[in-house]
């Protein structure tokens, strides 16, 4: 990865190496090169970004180091994002699945003890009270 970023000016698709950004902007290049350079910029908005920073850049012979500072604040960027990312991440994920067993025992063990419990309730027999009848005597007033 830290080839990757080891040099942000240059544009890998065009080939257009730092160097060669450097020479554009100091006047350094031939017509021919020039003209291709130019041809890339119009094609890549980032190029031409690239060219018009530089431009900005009075001291032509502190590019270099600019562009260290840059790969520098670059790289150090992407590792704070990286470690973020990292940290994010379940470390451990085996406990996970331990926890998704254990629920999923648990929930087939309820299910057991309430099925059962209704199986028993269905062929248990009905406690009933004896019908009670009442017999209910009149008495004539004397």
């Amino acid at each position: 990865m830290e080839d990757e970023f080891s040099d942000i000016l240059s544009d890998k698709e065009d080939g257009i190496s730092h160097q060669q950004l450097i020479d554009y902007v100091s006047n350094q290049l031939s017509e021919e090169e020039r003209h291709a350079l130019e041809v890339a910029m119009a094609r890549s908005e980032m190029l031409n970004d690239v060219v018009e920073g530089l431009e900005k850049i009075s001291n032509k012979e502190d590019v270099s180091k600019f562009v260290g500072q840059l790969n520098a604040r670059l790289k150090k960027q992407l590792d704070k994002k990286k470690a973020q990312k990292e940290k994010r991440k379940i470390k451990d994920i085996g406990w996970l699945y331990y926890t998704i067993i254990l629920i999923l025992l648990l929930a087939l063990i309820g299910f057991w003890v309430i099925f059962k419990h209704l199986e028993t309730q269905k062929t248990k027999p009905m406690l009933t009270a004896p019908k009670q009848t009442a017999t209910v005597v009149h008495r004539d007033p004397p």
